[in-house]
């Protein structure tokens, strides 16, 4: 085991109940994850037990596991590896009930070396979320062990009320790690230490010199097999409450007490608290064409497949600073980024036609990719006679340095940090209570939907929205390839 596995790792062995291990999320990050985190030595000592309507054995779990880690792991695998991962996996239908789960539970704490420590993982559908919670408390499971869910929690106010109100009969507050793994992000966490450990940044964080801010998660993928969940859902629900608030109460929070999870959490909150009802007006729903024809979905829907608002946060740090967020499916590009505007300066000095303010306002942007990127842009002087401006940039990519190697992929280290313990990136109840009720405007008179061509930027009307302002995608420069660059 390395020094930093040892350092971000838990303390003790892990039984691992995983909900929905045969399902999609499971094949793609889950079972890679915790392959990963095993394999690296970040987890010391570790069983996974499989859980999942299929009606299969251990074996064939691990035939499923296998050719998940075959399809989707990013890194490399020996055969010593895989076969020391196998070993740790067993399975339980949801057919054989909570003693059967109740008994493999047993068993492999008791394969497990002195003190362990239970984690439950729901991935599953929301209307198999309770469900699996009344399994595991029927099998004598739910104390001193943490449980991570997945989005979305709740469809609104009333039933996210609910659906915490059905956890908390069940578990504490503090035993719940709702699941955001846009929060898992290098970048999410970069930005703290961007505004917080640099003296630069942190004093012009603000009304006085932040003109606007742009949240902008566009995809280029369509549904897949999700049409009869997304039909119920949208983009809204999907993504803007669960995703793209969750790094806005990031950027937008103030400093914590420390960089303890529970006074993060609590800052992050006051963001929510601050947030002004959403106002349906500053709401543009698109839908791409053709999506009413897809399988599953009403040929009549109202469903929205993108969506971009404009919110305020009425606090003394960010009042008149408007946040607009943008995100859809089957548009021109897959980014994740947010990129702050600032203030542009008095220009009275300069020549007309220097050029000065004629490529927008100076941008910092951060890119959410797992290998975080940040762009500075600015004004300098172009070279030769006369005073002539253009738009320069410095930028900053994670592949530039060596540390690369070191990135953990989102799911890795929200797992880690659950099995720790640490909740400094995991929502409350109370924070996504307070998110749903500023929604509720949005959802009781949301706008009509409006058609958009798959492989464009959505409505034309999103540009009214943003007014005078222009969205930050597509660039006006790509990002730097190093690999380009001359020596």
């Amino acid at each position: 085991m390395t020094k930093n596995a040892q350092k971000v790792g838990p303390k003790y062995p892990q039984v691992v109940v995983l909900f929905g291990a045969t399902g999609d999320l499971s094949k793609r990050k889950l079972l890679p994850g915790l392959f990963h985190l095993v394999s690296a030595g970040f987890i010391p000592g570790c069983r996974i037990i499989g859980v999942s309507l299929d009606d299969i054995d251990a074996d064939a779990f691990r035939a499923v596991a296998r050719d998940a880690l075959n399809q989707f792991l990013s890194r490399r695998m020996s055969e010593e590896d895989w076969s020391a991962f196998a070993q740790i996996l067993d399975y339980v239908p949801l057919s054989a009930g909570a003693g059967a789960l109740k008994e493999a539970v047993r068993r492999a704490e008791a394969s497990l070396a002195g003190e362990t420590r239970l984690m439950h993982y729901l991935s599953v559908p929301p209307a198999a979320a309770l469900p699996a919670v009344r399994m595991l408390a029927e099998a004598g499971l739910t104390e001193h062990c943490r449980i991570i869910m997945e989005k979305p929690f709740g469809t609104d106010l009333a039933s996210a009320t609910v659906l915490n109100a059905r956890l908390h009969e069940v578990f504490d507050e503090e035993q719940i790690f709702r699941i955001d793994h846009f929060l898992g992000k290098e970048a999410a966490q970069n930005i703290l230490a961007f505004r917080f450990a640099n003296g630069l940044f942190e004093p012009i964080w603000n009304r006085n010199f932040i003109d606007h801010v742009q949240i902008d998660v566009p995809e280029t993928l369509g549904l897949g097999k999700r049409s009869g969940f997304y039909e119920a859902t949208g983009a809204y629900r999907d993504m803007v409450v669960t995703h793209l608030f969750q790094i806005l109460g990031f950027m937008a929070m103030e400093p914590p007490t420390s960089l303890e999870p529970a006074p993060i959490s609590e800052e992050k909150n006051k963001v929510f608290r601050s947030m002004l009802p959403i106002d349906p007006k500053d709401v543009v729903r698109g839908q791409y064409a053709g999506y009413r024809e897809e399988e599953g979905v009403d040929p009549i829907s109202e469903t929205e497949t993108f969506i971009a608002l404009k919110c305020q946060i009425d606090n003394w740090r960010w009042a008149g600073v408007p946040f607009y967020l943008r995100t859809g499916k089957r548009l021109a590009e897959g980014q994740r980024i947010i990129s702050i505007a600032f203030r542009e300066p008095p220009k009275s000095m300069f020549p007309a036609g220097s050029g000065v303010g004629a490529q927008g306002p100076d941008h910092l942007t951060f890119d959410l990719a797992d290998a975080s990127k940040m762009s500075l842009s600015f004004y300098g002087k172009r070279p030769g006679p006369g005073m002539r401006l253009d738009k320069l940039s410095m930028q900053f990519a994670m592949r530039d340095t060596d540390m690369l190697g070191e990135v953990l992929e989102a799911y890795e280290r929200l797992i880690l940090d659950a099995m720790r313990g640490d909740r400094t990136l995991f929502t409350t109840a109370e924070g996504i209570e307070r998110l749903w009720q500023v929604s509720v405007p949005l959802i009781e008179n949301p706008p009509p939907v409006r058609l958009y061509a798959p492989g464009s930027w959505g409505p034309k009307s999103i540009h009214q929205l943003i007014a005078p302002h222009a969205w930050r995608l597509p660039f006006e420069r790509a990002w730097r390839d190093p690999n380009l660059m001359d020596g």
